[in-house]
């Protein structure tokens, strides 16, 4: 069928009412967010943003209601999608937006792609990978992989992904997310090492939209985690709280899940394995722990600077 691209779609949205099929690759996924209020009546008040791409560029495309537990968890970062009956809508402005792997790529920011059970109905195909052509020029997912050893000279904010071997999960904590309000964050600390450096990358992971990883973290598991926050204390000595965070688009994956992701194919993700062929087994679980109180930055010795 006829197609179009985003960059079209940018140039004529507001002169048509019909749009043709769009062919893209999803580059980023948010987690899912849950908007129900009492005094509104939805029935599934759910809402995912999802970043996805073709030749021309990128654009946020956001799934809608009860299209999320229909959809979610098969929109999966690489995946190949073809819509057709969308709509078109101005970008909300104060959305996240993930840092794309690839900096020379085009971003559409002022249009949105609304998908959603009615007005238009949206039509979802996914095409699976082994019948993605080369000519549709579609992009690959690319990543931004740093080493523990690269870590320490990044700014505060900077996005990477990392690739690790756990040797520490801590429990799973909550902190509230407004100082008086009902609501919490789940999170957990957790330690990783890549064999460049004495010291393991420290991660702040909170829950994202994949229970089922997050619940199953534990020591000697390859842990990725993409899209993460560098945090650093920049007011006393900065080298000493440099941790990792996760953002609204970050995804976690553990052994077992890595098995067909875009990442396997990165060089670093390829010698961290090589490097973890090098390691003995039983000499690591030594040094691995779980569970406990991870207090993190950790006070100040003595009393008067606390």
């Amino acid at each position: 069928s006829k197609l179009t691209s985003l960059g079209q779609l940018e140039m004529t949205w507001r002169s048509r009412v019909h749009f043709h099929p769009l062919l893209v690759r999803v580059l980023h996924k948010s987690r899912l967010r849950y908007y129900g209020k009492p005094e509104k009546k939805l029935d599934v008040p759910y809402q995912a943003y999802f970043e996805v791409a073709d030749g021309s560029g990128m654009m946020s495309m956001v799934l809608w209601n009860s299209l999320c537990p229909e959809w979610y968890n098969s929109m999966k970062v690489g995946t190949v999608l073809l819509l057709e009956q969308y709509a078109i809508k101005t970008s909300y402005p104060f959305k996240t937006q993930p840092t794309p792997g690839d900096s020379q790529m085009k971003r559409f920011a002022t249009i949105e792609i609304s998908l959603n059970v009615r007005d238009p109905p949206t039509k979802i195909s996914i095409i699976p990978e082994e019948m993605v052509k080369p000519e549709w020029g579609l992009p690959e997912v690319k990543y931004r992989f740093i080493t523990r050893s690269e870590l320490d000279d990044l700014p505060n904010n900077h996005s990477c992904d990392v690739i690790g071997l756990v040797t520490f999960v801590g429990r799973a904590e909550r902190a509230r997310k407004r100082e008086h309000g009902e609501d919490f964050w789940l999170y957990r600390w957790a330690h990783a090492i890549d064999g460049t450096s004495d010291q393991p990358f420290i991660l702040e992971l909170f829950a994202t939209s994949q229970p089922d990883v997050f619940e199953h973290i534990h020591p000697m598991t390859y842990l990725v985690c993409t899209q993460m926050r560098v945090v650093r204390d920049l007011t006393e000595n900065p080298s000493s709280t440099i941790y990792l965070t996760t953002s609204n688009e970050s995804q976690i994956f553990i052994t077992g899940w890595h098995k067909g992701q875009p990442y396997t194919k990165d060089t670093k993700v390829k010698n961290f394995i090589q490097w973890t062929k090098t390691q003995s087994e039983a000499d690591q679980m030594k040094k691995t722990v779980i569970g406990g109180y991870y207090p993190f930055p950790r006070p100040p010795n003595n009393f008067l600077k606390y």
